[in-house]
């Protein structure tokens, strides 16, 4: 026999043979607050709180994307602008101090992408760009932004482009 049951005729309550009929959003609302507390009292008391360590998301402290605009006054603020396109791409032109690392070979190569500053992730378009950003977020960098539109839309703002390898 099931200890909660739905009160007949009412499919928001539950009851219980020691209580009357419960709204099931206050007993939502109350099994919140007991397992919050339930939480702090373990951690209070050395028990079973996990480890910082056991966090396996963490919300980006970039933004998802910005402007070309955007982009020149943070790499101009220091941004390690990583361009993420091919080599023939590259030399066709690309942003003066970008680092040139392919997507596809991006997940071999994270350890040239400093953890320590922001990431602006570029291509011709932004779609490249952006499946970058996923990639570093997804591998535990937190302040990443892909730049919307790419190369296209910072060679038509007119910003600086450097050629060759």
């Amino acid at each position: 026999m099931h200890d909660f049951w739905p009160v007949r005729g009412n499919a928001r309550a539950v009851q219980c043979p020691a209580m009357k009929t419960i709204e099931l959003p206050a007993l939502r609302a109350l099994s919140g607050v007991l397992l919050a507390a339930s939480l702090l009292l373990g951690a209070c008391a050395g028990g079973t709180a996990p480890p910082p360590t056991a966090v396996t998301s963490v919300a980006p402290t970039a933004p998802t994307e910005v402007s070309v605009s955007a982009a020149a006054s943070m790499r101009d603020d220091g941004a390690f602008m990583l361009d993420v396109r091919e080599p023939d791409e590259w030399a066709a032109g690309h942003i003066s101090g970008a680092t040139l690392i392919p997507l596809g070979q991006l997940p071999g190569r994270l350890a040239e992408v400093p953890r320590g500053r922001m990431v602006i992730t570029v291509c011709r378009t932004g779609h490249r760009a952006a499946e970058a950003r996923d990639i570093l977020l997804g591998a535990g960098f937190d302040a990443v932004s892909s730049m919307t539109g790419g190369m296209n839309d910072w060679i038509a703002a007119n910003l600086p482009v450097v050629t060759g390898p």
